[in-house]
């Protein structure tokens, strides 16, 4: 049986390296019907948020579900009384000097994903990533407090109703102008989606980040 595999294996192998494709040209028309649909230059997001919009609202509605399933299956865990994090001074500095460049770069991400390579996920993934480098070189009392005080929590819910919103809404017909292709407005509502994700993921990524230091001590 492992022999059938192999070969089917190769033979796939072959047909695409040799067969050519009649319709090669299709690509790029569907690229260009994508971007005049959207109308925004990043074909990707104009797919995530407007082709595949209800997947996207899917994903985010999995990702919550996930964050909650962690806080549930550890709250019944007793705290970990030691937190290991970096204490030595040259570490901390290049953390935390990558936590600004991550920040900077999901920032970045956020607001302009829909005019160049990127997005929500992405920005979100680089928000958690500055917020992970942080937590690694602080204490966990300071990072809870500012959690906290931030009402990071609420806004990460916020957001997650909020997209759910405008999703329905875009889904039922309705949608802003799409402006000039390739200005920073423009796109409609999916600048708004894009931007919403990626607060929902590194708002989602801090909490999990939490979590884990809080029950486990280590990231």
């Amino acid at each position: 049986m492992k022999w059938i595999y192999i070969v089917a294996g190769m033979a796939l192998f072959v047909k695409m390296l040799l067969v050519a494709n009649p319709e090669g040209e299709l690509s790029i028309s569907i690229v260009q019907a994508v971007v005049a649909d959207s109308g925004v230059p990043n074909a990707v997001s104009g797919i995530i948020f407007r082709n595949r919009l209800y997947d996207t609202i899917f994903e985010v509605v999995v990702f919550t579900i996930a964050i909650m399933g962690a806080t549930y299956m550890l709250a019944n865990e007793r705290p970990f009384c030691t937190i290991y994090h970096f204490s030595d001074r040259p570490s901390i500095i290049l953390a935390r000097l990558g936590a600004t460049i991550s920040a900077l770069v999901g920032i970045e991400l956020a607001i302009r994903g829909h005019l160049s390579p990127g997005g929500g996920f992405a920005a979100g993934v680089a928000g958690g990533t500055a917020i992970g480098l942080v937590a690694i070189t602080s204490s966990p009392e300071w990072m809870q407090s500012i959690y906290q005080k931030w009402h990071a929590s609420k806004w990460e819910k916020v957001s997650v109703l909020i997209f759910i919103v405008l999703s329905v809404i875009k889904l039922s017909g309705f949608e802003l102008p799409l402006g000039e292709l390739g200005t920073f407005f423009s796109g409609g509502t999916l600048p708004l989606l894009n931007f919403l994700v990626a607060v929902k993921v590194a708002l989602g990524s801090w909490a999990v980040l939490l979590t884990f230091i809080h029950y486990r001590g280590i990231l």
